[in-house]
């Protein structure tokens, strides 16, 4: 080569870099992948909970923020959010005992039920610290609501009426549907809740254990930006995303804020006659993992992690093998899973790191809101 050639070479080099320089500064994309499809355009309407039915119907849900909020839940048709199951349910005035409030989370279960988590947490019980919030006492709002998918039809309502809803922030439910119990994660109280389906009674179970609560040394940091409010603060959550093995086996979880995944064979959970340190006796630790919001098990035993900080989703074989399944700059926050019988995993995107609150004022989001799918492994 003449040394022209090998000029223009480390010229051509030099350019390259000097653009992928300018494209990380600039915020553009530095990850893509062709394997991740979008599926639904939300606009400006933030979707936290996405599940999927046997027949492939998509639901997906809509906290109560802001000016933008149109639906509480909704169903995708032809790749629009349409009200779910009425009008009448996603109202935005009336009796809170008859519409959503502040949906948080869905889950179909094995019986093709949808189950929908309508939680608006007091300012104690929030994963943002109740930071502002006014030294008057408050409580939180919780329901949980089981749809038959064949009627469209609300066939229950619980209300937790034996939670400390001064300090729940319930956030994620997985339903099992062999012991008749509904699992979900506390942040507010750094524990796991478990609901009899039957009775309507609850507990609060491995509270303020290491495997419930958050790592203080762990700051979520994107693209050399750590998550900070203003007064410096950083994001901080307890045990946020859970999973249950499609055959109610294992219940999977772990706070955002800690990289290690840890499980619980259900029987355990469903006993009530165990308190807290003989349960936690039978934590296992699955090793370290990622910071993670949502999780999901699929029918071989995998389980999904979304993993925001570096824009992909893993997931860790029963083997204990964790893989990336894809890596994409759009993936901002990936929040929330659903499993299709189409070969496809559902997940909506937060953006809850671009958010004026973590941004000194400035509202970074990237519109529009998306749902996407990827192919299955």
């Amino acid at each position: 080569m003449t040394n022209l050639g090998k000029y223009s070479k480390v010229t051509s080099i030099l350019i390259v870099f000097s653009i992928m320089i300018s494209m990380y500064a600039h915020g553009q994309q530095r990850y893509h992948s062709n394997k991740l499809i979008p599926v639904a355009d939300l606009s400006k309407r933030r979707a936290i909970g996405v599940s999927v039915s046997s027949d492939n119907r998509l639901f997906v849900s809509f906290p109560n923020q802001g000016s933008n909020y149109l639906y509480g839940l909704t169903e995708i048709v032809d790749g629009q959010p349409v009200p779910y199951p009425d009008d009448a349910w996603n109202a935005h005035t009336g009796d809170s005992a008859s519409r959503f409030v502040n949906v948080q989370d869905l889950y179909v279960d094995a019986d093709d039920y949808l189950w929908v988590l309508d939680s608006k947490p007091a300012p104690k019980g929030s994963i943002f610290g109740g930071q502002g919030a006014s030294a008057a006492p408050a409580e939180g709002a919780f329901k949980l609501l089981k749809i038959n998918l064949s009627t469209d039809a609300v066939e229950r309502v619980y209300t937790f009426d034996d939670l400390d809803k001064s300090a729940s922030g319930l956030n994620d439910m997985r339903i099992d549907t062999d012991k008749g119990l509904a699992y979900l994660s506390d942040p507010g109280q750094a524990a796991i809740v478990v609901l009899d389906l039957s009775s309507g009674s609850s507990r609060t179970v491995l509270k303020n254990q290491p495997p419930t609560t958050a790592d203080p040394d762990i700051v979520l940091t994107y693209d050399g930006r750590e998550m900070r409010d203003r007064h410096g603060n950083p994001f901080r959550s307890n045990v946020n995303g859970i999973a249950l093995t499609k055959d109610n086996r294992y219940f999977y979880f772990k706070p955002i804020n800690k990289l290690n995944l840890y499980r619980i064979e259900t029987k355990y959970l469903a006993d009530a006659s165990l308190h807290d340190a003989q349960l936690a006796a039978h934590v296992e630790d699955m090793g370290e993992t990622t910071v993670t919001h949502g999780l999901i098990a699929d029918e071989k035993g995998n389980i999904y992690l979304t993993s925001s900080m570096d824009y992909s989703i893993k997931y860790l074989t029963p083997s204990g093998e964790l893989h990336t399944l894809v890596q994409d700059s759009r993936l901002l926050w990936p929040d929330s899973f659903g499993i299709g019988s189409d070969g496809y995993l559902y997940v909506s995107c937060a953006q809850l790191q671009l958010d004026p609150q973590w941004n000194d004022g400035e509202d970074k989001v990237k519109y529009p809101y998306m749902i996407y799918k990827v192919a299955l492994p």
